[in-house]
């Protein structure tokens, strides 16, 4: 089945030529009040992407992600691998949000919200403007020869992508190994840290690899989010949509003329100018519709509005609104869908609050040793040994810790520690330790036991084992 010749441009995306070759995109520099707000949008939260491994919640990082050691900080809430079930709902949540605002608004987490367009197009490209000139003198420096202005240019533009991909990249590492010590290494010189500097140079590359020739090909080829638009969206999602019916009129668009009757002739507000084609930051025509390289920036808005002043036609040809609305004049509300992922999200959410809630500082975890059973002692004591570790959550050390048997009358000897040690901050204390219990004690040759583990007079923790005795004493 052929493709009709008006969907052709969805057989092959945008920023890719006939013969398959890379067709770099010059976009013209933005501007209009929804740029002047995701610059706000962005500057604020690329100043909470910086800061956010350098600030500490409680002795937290607020956020980490340190899967060597498997350790997470989010929000200032630390999870250890005993807490991953929690880490997977969160994750779990964060996607069903994202997915909601998909359903709702589209990609509008591509146009505002995601850290790749944010360093590209406030960060990067904002560059480029200053250095390279605008679309048209982009354009002509390009097919110039290797002058010394082109040479002076290209360094210069080259030498900042690449302070600054440095920057990100140890920022980066900064929520993998943690802000404390990503700073004792750069105190400590590289010399000292060889292999975390060659980590280092190859994050710097990857990033200036992404942002300064990649680029809007991660948001088109590799992000798979831009093809789940074709699953999540519907008619009734907002998105950045072109008006076709007052756009097209019943003759099509047509280009500008002083003094004529657009509406006499037939034709519809668009006057064909290639101005949101030329402002689009991954090179697509939004008057061909919904397309997976749209990112949602507004800046083909702006744009249009722009024209649409200059003119003397309504603003809003191209605006926020979802097919259904442009189609049969249908306003917003929340669809069956909706309200589905609604509940659901808040269902998980309460589920997560309450476990954090819930959860306890201090872990306590007591193993039988594999392989082991029980042992006869003297005066008829029946004696297990088991391995125990006791995980501190909290950034400070718990001290006086003491293990006790609540339900069975009987000692515990610590192999590993003396009465009383202490367990560091977010540190882990482990070792082996012998429960003896008399057999008259015993109810048969598998018994339960309450451990608890006490700070001092306060009981922090409790656990359970299996105890083993002769199986003639159940």
């Amino acid at each position: 089945m052929e493709t009709p010749e008006n969907e052709i441009f969805r057989d092959s995306i945008s920023t890719i030529t006939e013969e398959g070759k890379r067709a770099w995109v010059f976009p013209k520099k933005p501007k209009g009040p929804f740029y002047e707000k995701r610059k706000i949008v962005s500057y604020a939260l690329l100043l909470i992407l910086v800061a956010a491994p350098f600030i500490n919640i409680n002795g937290n990082q607020f956020l980490m992600f340190n899967i060597l050691e498997r350790r997470f900080n989010i929000f200032g809430f630390p999870f250890w691998p005993q807490d991953f079930h929690l880490f997977v709902i969160s994750m779990i949540i964060g996607v069903l949000f994202v997915t909601l605002f998909t359903v709702a608004f589209g990609r509008i987490f591509c146009g505002w919200i995601c850290p790749q367009t944010i360093f590209l197009e406030m960060v990067f490209r904002r560059i480029e403007y200053w250095i390279d000139g605008d679309r048209g003198k982009q354009m002509r420096l390009d097919k110039q020869k290797w002058n010394a202005d082109k040479i002076k240019k290209r360094l210069l533009k080259w030498s900042l992508f690449l302070i600054i991909s440095f920057i990100i990249a140890n920022v980066f590492l900064a929520y993998l190994i943690g802000s404390d010590k990503l700073l004792g290494y750069v105190i400590d010189g590289p010399i000292e840290h060889v292999s975390t500097l060659i980590s280092l140079l190859i994050f710097t590359g990857v990033f200036y690899f992404v942002f300064a020739w990649f680029r809007e090909q991660v948001c088109i080829i590799a992000c798979p989010y831009g093809r789940l638009q074709g699953v999540l969206l519907d008619t009734k999602s907002i998105v950045v949509a072109y008006d076709h019916k007052r756009g097209e009129g019943e003759n099509g668009r047509k280009k500008w003329r002083k003094n004529e009757d657009r509406d006499a002739l037939g034709h519809g507000d668009c006057i064909d100018c290639f101005q949101c084609v030329h402002v689009c930051p991954t090179g697509i025509d939004i008057r061909n519709g919904t397309q997976l390289e749209c990112v949602n920036c507004t800046a083909c808005i702006d744009e249009c509005d722009e024209i649409m002043e200059k003119v003397g036609l309504p603003t809003g040809l191209i605006r926020y609104a979802s097919e259904a609305e442009i189609a049969n004049k249908e306003t917003f509300k929340l669809t069956t869908r909706l309200k589905g992922y609604i509940i659901v999200l808040t269902i998980l959410t309460g589920v997560l609050m309450s476990m954090l809630f819930l959860r306890n500082d201090v872990e306590a975890r007591v193993l039988r040793l594999p392989g082991q059973l029980y042992e006869h002692k003297d005066n008829k004591i029946i004696s297990n040994v088991f391995t125990y570790k006791l995980v501190n959550k909290t950034s400070n050390s718990i001290d006086d810790i003491s293990l006790k048997l609540k339900t069975y009358k009987g000692t515990i000897k610590l192999v590993s520690h003396n009465e009383g040690f202490s367990v560091p901050k977010q540190g882990i204390a482990e070792g082996t330790l012998f429960i003896e219990i008399n057999q008259a004690h015993l109810n048969g040759d598998k018994n339960k036991l309450t451990i608890e583990v006490y700070s001092g007079d306060e009981l922090i923790e409790t656990t359970t084992v299996n105890f083993l005795g002769p199986r003639s004493y159940r």
